[in-house]
């Protein structure tokens, strides 16, 4: 079972790139992970040539090993602005028939009422939930994909939108996840026993 097989890998194989074409297989992949209202808040920037990497390097506090050995740095993040999609996303629904055009404009209506009287840190909180949901998918597909990651939460969310050019009142950062093929074998880690951490009532 590859999802019992994962570990936070931190030194890659340097010879072993991924194409283009694979890594926009593995995004469209993750993106099958659920979102609040399908609203699909994920966004990411896929750092791989070795200029954009040295733009990242001042954006780190450490996870050097996977910026230099890594085929991608792959950092996500949070868009504020998802409802802007929502008709876009509903439209597609209904023209492939997965959703009766009354169940669209009914969400379309909820939608507007939601922006409206909209909460920013509710919003962030939600979405930051569905990228969270993302993430985990990513380093799922990335398995299945034979390649290795790892989740990074340490590095400047306030210099990160200037390396890859977004707006930081739109875009929230999530974590940078590393992918390539390991050079080193993961360390396997203590998870809490059931005990500790769910009871069944």
């Amino acid at each position: 079972m590859k999802l019992l097989e994962r570990r936070s890998i931190r030194l890659y194989d340097q010879d072993v790139k991924i194409s283009e074409k694979e890594l926009k297989e593995i995004i469209l992949e993750t993106n099958l992970a659920p979102s609040s209202m399908n609203m699909q808040p994920w966004r990411y920037v896929l750092i791989t040539s070795d200029e954009a990497k040295e733009k990242l390097r001042p954006a780190l506090y450490g996870n050097i090993k996977q910026l230099e050995t890594s085929a991608a740095m792959i950092v996500i993040f949070n868009d504020l602005h998802k409802f802007e999609l929502a008709e876009k996303i509903y439209d597609e629904a209904v023209e492939q028939g997965l959703m009766p055009p009354e169940v669209k404009e009914k969400q379309m209506t909820n939608i507007k009422n939601m922006v409206q009287k909209a909460d920013l840190d509710k919003l962030n909180i939600s979405g930051m939930i569905d990228c969270g949901l993302a993430a985990m998918n990513l380093m799922y597909v990335a398995r299945e994909h034979g390649y290795d990651t790892c989740p990074i939460g340490g590095f400047n969310h306030e210099l990160i939108h200037d390396v890859v050019g977004l707006d930081k009142e739109r875009y929230t950062p999530v974590m940078i996840v590393s992918i390539g093929k390991a050079a080193e074998e993961g360390f396997p880690s203590v998870r809490l026993p059931f005990d500790d951490t769910a009871k069944i009532i």
